[in-house]
């Protein structure tokens, strides 16, 4: 493959139409809801006066409730109503969850209740814009790898631009205005979606192309109003979530190898090779989940709040990811495919891995250069580089993977099992989270600090770059059920 053609594999002028309309409707609302993030747990410490450890514990319930209905929401899209209706309902309630935050005037009841609006939006909304664009491709298609590396790039487009701006709004503005750019992002998707859905009126579930009654609407509005109502109930007890979530996680399970021993062997060799990576991947998320909860506390107690001697919000820290995700996208985008055939996707995996074990190694190594507990950005810049092509080699391709290897009539489903990942590795996060979190109302010395943070960091790493090498050793045995799985299609 030349060179002009490897740069048109991620070229967005070589894209179908309805590749469009997707990236720019996931940009807007990965805006929203990154924005939201990038400063919720510091919003509960310092507005709703919460403790560390507490403010961990519900950002960690909120993430597994946000991600654990995306299975549920990539099944009404694939069997109900159609990926394109759920997406404008997913939309709708999203708006409702954030304009519930943003106008909360920091009453408790409406932060929950806006939070249970936007886990369940964003269960409804998250696995059908990728789904749709998986049925833009062939699956043979030269551009799919390069396709979902950019659309990954969209969500850290929105993500990079939220994360900058929103801790600034709330510092000059307040905290409600930093809030509502969240629900200005969803007004745009909403808008954009509206505007140019002629753009995919080929594309989509099977239900997308079939009349709807009312009744079956107003039976599946009517459970979306029973799932935010029992995720508000789920907030204010947390230890049920975990009971729940184990619940939901055994049903999908089943249901899972329940499709899969009805398959011929070729499309159950696709979905062994989804189950492995997808469990490689929980273990990716395990880690990216420090990064809103104890790297968002390291920058805020131990790391120099100025870059080239401009003073930044110690949350603006964190899009230092996304902001490295759009750099190495089309640089890693190249490589894949000049190396297709020999670097396979178990290969990346490991590798991805590898970055993502080094970007916790490097913090503890910085701490050694520090001046009175404090450490300078340098390091954390470095880190959250590492963690961004970990991340690229991982959930970025993830995406690429499921489309590659997912039956057709099952792409929002198990899209929404990989999503689950996130959901299940949310309470380990946040328990590891909790490691780092000191007691209410002690000030902490930075020197003191910082060596709870190298500790946890340094076993962080270790453990991590101990997997990588276990996914190294094991990736040429999955290499070769990919490899007979392209023989048998042959």
């Amino acid at each position: 493959m030349s060179l002009k053609d490897n740069i048109c594999n991620f070229n967005l002028l070589k894209q179908p139409k309805p590749f469009y309309l997707i990236f720019s409707i996931e940009l807007w609302e990965r805006f929203s809801f990154y924005g939201l993030q990038g400063i919720l747990t510091i919003y509960l410490t310092k507005i709703l006066n919460m403790s560390e450890d507490a403010a961990f514990s519900l950002f960690s319930a909120f993430i597994a409730l946000v991600y654990g209905f995306v299975a549920v929401g990539g099944w009404i899209g694939d069997k109900i109503l159609g990926s394109k209706r759920v997406i404008i309902l997913g939309t709708l309630t999203l708006i409702l969850g954030y304009s519930l935050i943003a106008f909360s005037k920091n009453k408790i009841f409406l932060i929950y209740f806006g939070l249970s609006c936007i886990s369940v939006g964003n269960g409804l909304f998250k696995s059908n814009p990728s789904s749709l664009l998986s049925s833009c491709y062939d699956k043979k298609d030269a551009r799919l790898d390069g396709a979902f590396t950019m659309y990954y790039m969209s969500i850290n487009i929105g993500s990079f631009l939220s994360m900058l701006t929103t801790p600034v709004l709330a510092k000059i503005y307040g905290w409600n205005i930093a809030f509502s750019l969240s629900v200005f992002g969803l007004l745009v998707t909403l808008l954009v979606f509206l505007s140019f859905k002629g753009l995919i009126k080929n594309i989509g579930s099977y239900p997308d192309f079939q009349s709807i009654s009312s009744k079956t609407y107003f039976f599946t509005i009517s459970g979306i109003i029973v799932l935010i109502l029992i995720s508000n109930w789920l907030l204010y007890n947390l230890k049920v979530i975990k009971i729940v979530l184990m619940i939901l996680s055994m049903i999908i399970v089943i249901k899972f190898i329940q499709e899969t021993v009805l398959m011929k062997r070729s499309d159950r060799l696709k979905m062994l090779i989804i189950s492995i990576l997808t469990i490689e991947a929980l273990i990716f998320f395990v880690l990216y989940g420090q990064m809103p909860m104890s790297i968002n506390f390291f920058a805020a107690h131990n790391v120099k709040n100025t870059i080239f001697g401009f003073p930044i919000e110690s949350a603006q820290y964190q899009s230092l990811n996304p902001f490295w995700i759009i750099i190495f996208s089309p640089i890693l985008s190249r490589i894949y495919d000049k190396t297709g055939k020999y670097l396979m996707i178990s290969y990346k995996f490991a590798i991805g891995m590898i970055f993502c074990s080094i970007s916790f190694l490097i913090l503890p190594i910085g701490s050694i250069f520090s001046e009175c507990g404090i450490v300078s950005p340098l390091w954390l810049i470095f880190s959250y580089a590492s963690q961004g092509i970990g991340e690229l080699m991982i959930s970025g391709l993830g995406l690429s993977m499921i489309a590659q290897f997912s039956p057709r009539r099952l792409m929002g489903f198990i899209m929404g099992i990989w999503f689950l990942t996130n959901s299940v590795s949310s309470f380990i996060s946040g328990y590891i989270s909790s490691l780092t979190a000191f007691p209410e109302g002690i000030v902490t010395d930075p020197i003191e600090s910082l060596k709870v943070y190298d500790s946890v960091f340094t076993k962080i790493g270790i453990i991590s770059l101990i997997i990588s090498i276990i996914m190294l050793y094991t990736a040429p045995y999955l290499n070769r059920i990919i490899l007979l799985k392209t023989q048998d299609k042959q």
